[in-house]
Parts: C-alpha cells; sequence; structure tokens
C-alpha cells in the first residue's frame, strides 16, 4: 500500500471492523483487492497512525492471507460497514487488539493451506497413498474447496517401467537378435560326422531329435584318393591334394557350424597306402581335422549301425553289404528275439572285408570300356574272395529257408542302381533312401548299363561322368554277393558309416551320468535334503 504500514488501532469500532475482516476472514482474489483500495484511503483519515510494531508485522499477514472462505459473504466486509461514535473508541480499542492477534493466529493455518493441496494433487497422481478426500480443520469442521489462484502443475511424464520389466525388455531384445541355431545356444549340440574314403570324401552335420538326429549340413565329394593305389601302393601327390582340399571345405563347415562333437574317419585307403601315416599329418597341419585310420571292424559296425533302422524286423538275419572303394564289408545280422515286449538291437554274429572295391577292381580290369566277358570275368573274382566267408556262414545256418533273410546294401553303387531302376531324371536321396527292389531287377539294370558305351553311361543322370567308370565295377560285386545269397528281396539304404558315427556319439552322451544340482536354501544346503 504504497510502502506504507498499517498505524495503530483506528479509535473507532467501525474503522476496526473491516481490518479485523480482513484477517479472520479471508477473501477472493477480487474482493481482496476492492478492500485494499478501501483501506488505501482510509489511511489518508486523520484517525490513522504511522508506525507501531505491531502494525508493521500484521501487513504482510493481510496482503498473504487467502482463506477458504473468501467467496462467501466477504464483500460485505468492504465500504458499507457501518460507522461507530466516539463514545465506542474504547471499548473498540481493546476489541480490535484481541482480533487483531486471533487474525495472526488463522493466517498462520491459512498458510499452510497450499501444503494440503499439493497433497491432494500428489493423491491425485498417484504418488500419495492418501485419498484426494475433504480435509478438516483444526477444530473438526470440513474445511471449504481451495480458492486461491493455484500454481501451474508440472507435466506429468509417462512412469518409467520397473527394473524387471526393463530387463524382460532387453531379454526379448537379445532373443532376437540371438544367433542362429547352428551356433548351438539354447538348442542340443551339433554333432559332426566324417567319412573319408578310398573314392569320397562325405561330411554330416546334425543334432539329436525324438526320432534319431535332424540333419543341418552335408557335404560329398568324389576325390579318388586310391587312385593308383593298387599298383604303387602309395598315395599319389594328385589324390592327396584333391582330399586336402576338400577337407579344407569340410573344416570350414564344422567351424561355422559351431560343432561340438565330431568323429572323422579314414577308411581303407589310408590302411594300406605307404604314406598313409604322412598323409594324415599333413591334414592336421593344413586343415586342423584329426583323423583317424579304423579298423576293418570298427567299419563294419559303423555300417550296420547306421543301416539298422532299414533292418526288415520280420526276418530272422539279414545280410549287409557296403561296397566301398577299396574294400567290401560283409556282414551278417540276426535280429534276436523281443525281451519284455521291447526289440532288441542286431546282433552281428559274422562279417568279412573283402580287399576289392570299385576302384581297386576297376583299375585292375579297366571300367571306360567294359564288355561282358570283362565284366564275367569281374563277377568271378569277387566270388571266388566270398568263398571262405559263404562257407562259413552256411556251415552256421544250417538248412534255414531263403526266405529268412533279405539283403541290405549301403554304397553308391546300389544307390545309383536303384535311381537307374526307378528311372528318375536326376538322383533324389528321399525316392530312393529304403526302396525294396529284387535281385531281377539289379540284373535287368546292369545288362542296360553293359549296352551303353562310356560316353552314354556318362550322361546318364543317375550315373554322371564321376562314376560313370566305377559302376560297373560296383554291379560285378553286388551281382557276385546275389549269387552267393539268392535273397528275394534287396534293401536300399542312402546312409552308412556316417550315419553310424552320429549314433554313436549321440548315444554315447545319453549316457554319461547327469550331475544334479542340489537346491540350496539360504545359501547352504540344509540337513536331510535331497536332490530330486
Amino acid at each position: 500500500m504504497n510502502g506504507q504500514a498499517f498505524g495503530q488501532p483506528p479509535d473507532t469500532v467501525s474503522d476496526v471492523r473491516p481490518v479485523a475482516a480482513i484477517a479472520v476472514a479471508p477473501l477472493g482474489f477480487t474482493r481482496r483487492f476492492k478492500l485494499l483500495d478501501w483501506l488505501q484511503l482510509k489511511e489518508q483519515e486523520p484517525g490513522w497512525q504511522r508506525g507501531t510494531r505491531k502494525g508493521h508485522s500484521q501487513a504482510p499477514r493481510v496482503r498473504s492471507t487467502v482463506h477458504p472462505e473468501g467467496d462467501r459473504g466477504g464483500e460485505g466486509h468492504g465500504s458499507s460497514a457501518p460507522q461507530a461514535g466516539p463514545a465506542e473508541q474504547g471499548v473498540a480499542s481493546s476489541g480490535a487488539e484481541s482480533r487483531v492477534s486471533s487474525a495472526a493466529s488463522d493466517s498462520d493455518s491459512a498458510a499452510r493451506a497450499p501444503r494440503k493441496g499439493r497433497r491432494r494433487r500428489r493423491a491425485r497422481r498417484g504418488k500419495s497413498p492418501q485419498a484426494a478426500g475433504k480435509q478438516t480443520s483444526p477444530s473438526g469442521q470440513q474445511a471449504a474447496p481451495q480458492a486461491s489462484i493455484r500454481r501451474p502443475e508440472p507435466a506429468e511424464s509417462s512412469p518409467k517401467p520397473q527394473r524387471s520389466q526393463r530387463n524382460a525388455a532387453r531379454g526379448d531384445a537379445r532373443r532376437r537378435g540371438a544367433p542362429p541355431p547352428e551356433a548351438g545356444q539354447g538348442e542340443e549340440p551339433l554333432y559332426g560326422a566324417l567319412d573319408l574314403g578310398t573314392n569320397n570324401c562325405r561330411l554330416l552335420i546334425a543334432r539329436r531329435s525324438r526320432d534319431g538326429f535332424k540333419v543341418v549340413d552335408a557335404f560329398s565329394r568324389i576325390v579318388r584318393l586310391g587312385e593308383g593305389l593298387t599298383a604303387s601302393g602309395r598315395l599319389s601327390d594328385e589324390a592327396m591334394d584333391r582330399a586336402v582340399e576338400a577337407l579344407r571345405i569340410c573344416a570350414d563347415k564344422m567351424r561355422r557350424r559351431h560343432v561340438t562333437r565330431a568323429r572323422l574317419i579314414a577308411t581303407e585307403a589310408c590302411r594300406i597306402a605307404g604314406n598313409g601315416a604322412e598323409f594324415i599329418a599333413r591334414v592336421k597341419r593344413e586343415t586342423g581335422l584329426v583323423l583317424e585310420i579304423v579298423s576293418n571292424e570298427d567299419e563294419a559296425r559303423l555300417a550296420v549301425a547306421g543301416c539298422a533302422p532299414l533292418l526288415d524286423r520280420e526276418c530272422a538275419s539279414a545280410l549287409v553289404f557296403d561296397i566301398g572303394g577299396g574294400s567290401t564289408e560283409l556282414i551278417w545280422v540276426r535280429h534276436p528275439a523281443n525281451k519284455d515286449g521291447r526289440q532288441q538291437r542286431p546282433h552281428i554274429e559274422d562279417w568279412t572285408s573283402l580287399s576289392c572295391g570299385v576302384v581297386t577292381l576297376a583299375e585292375r580290369h579297366g571300367g571306360i570300356e567294359v564288355s561282358a566277358e570283362l565284366y564275367d570275368r569281374m563277377v568271378a573274382e569277387v566270388s571266388e574272395r566270398i568263398a571262405p566267408f559263404f562257407a562259413r556262414l552256411q556251415a552256421a545256418r544250417g538248412e534255414e529257408g531263403e526266405g529268412s533273410f533279405h539283403l541290405l546294401g549301403t554304397s553308391g553303387t546300389v544307390t545309383t542302381i536303384a535311381g537307374v531302376h526307378l528311372g528318375l531324371p536326376r538322383y533324389d536321396r528321399n525316392q530312393v533312401d529304403g526302396i525294396w527292389i529284387t535281385p531281377a531287377d539289379v540284373h535287368r539294370v546292369t545288362r542296360d548299363l553293359l549296352a551303353l558305351d562310356y560316353d552314354t553311361r556318362a550322361a546318364h543322370p543317375c550315373v554322371g561322368r564321376e562314376r560313370a567308370d566305377l559302376v560297373l565295377a560296383g554291379c560285378a560285386i553286388f551281382e557276385a554277393i546275389a549269387l552267393a545269397w539268392p535273397a528275394q528281396r534287396l534293401r536300399v539304404a542312402d546312409r552308412g558309416l556316417r550315419e553310424g558315427i552320429l549314433l554313436s556319439l549321440m548315444e554315447a552322451d545319453s549316457a554319461r551320468p547327469r550331475r544334479r544340482r542340489r537346491r540350496r536354501r539360504g545359501g547352504k544346503r540344509a540337513s536331510g535334503e535331497h536332490s530330486a
């Protein structure tokens, strides 16, 4: 009020009532300034004096006090207040002092009103457990709504997610950007099986599944590692170069697929070659692969393990043969009787390994131009090698009927014959693996291939140029086997050593005892607690 403070108490009651009304009965924003104008006029009257300490202390309280009841009837305490006479001045003086002191205490409680407003706003925003209900005055009476000008509330930001929610979101993002299943994270480990034979280099990468395994990647290439081995007794430099190049590809595939367990084997060519050990060392040095030269017996067992799902359980026995590049394995398998309603594994009763394969037989007799007479000589040579094993089995079988066994062939020769028999426009493993054919079908296909020259055989989609000079040597080996064991049926298997390696690795891992974690309570194992 122009820098002037309130003076001493007025002489009349009429002059006191507006002052008490300002302190006791808070007013609205507009009415407050009307009263201030009235007080400014009253200061110019003779009865108002400037100066007491009490008046100075009351001025700020009058200005800053806003009572919740300011909207109700505050205007009646304005300039229309009645005037009092001089006789009432003493009474008014003492009454004014008491009313001003009570106004000071009421203004203190009114100054705390904005805090209640803040609590209400927090309650509405959910930051306080107190409900945004009506407040009561210290006297127990219900307080009226706040009538002062509210400060602008800060914009409410979206609540931050809880820590667990943020961690879950990060986990979802990591899962969306996780490495592929081949990395072996969160899934079954990958197994690798490599078979380096006299003619082929084959790789199979798979993971365990409910019905055996699921193939993830595969590789096959004809390398002719045993080329010229029969004449020289050593692996040639060209053949070793071809094999190392294919093995580099296999090593790269296994690294990219993150193969955890693998078995890499080498067969007949490395077994009989004079420089087989040197070649194994070179492979390790240049590719990082450690090849294992397996024995004939291991090779026979792996072949049976890979083909076992295709054995006919209705037959008492079967002859499994694997026509390779440098050797041919013959395995006589018997099916034990079921025990407790469960099928037993096939039992190998006898086996042999013939030191002749498609590569060695074709090098001795020729494979490009093959006449009927040359073909018969190859059949005769193989039959001569089979005779000792056949006699041994005959003595063990006795008078067993012809319908009690079947043939099961696993080799490139057998699958090629099946593809030609089906007339496939190109070789399809899904149509060949597991098919049943008869020895008469094989004889017919062999005669058809003999009637073709080398270029025509190489142009056949199921033969190709890489097998054109070897397929007839394989047919001669198969015909010798069919002559010794004239079965009614032959089952074709496009599987063998690699599948046997994978199944043996998975079976070995399943048989390993697994450590069980003991549950701990409070960081220590409770007494009497046992593992599940």
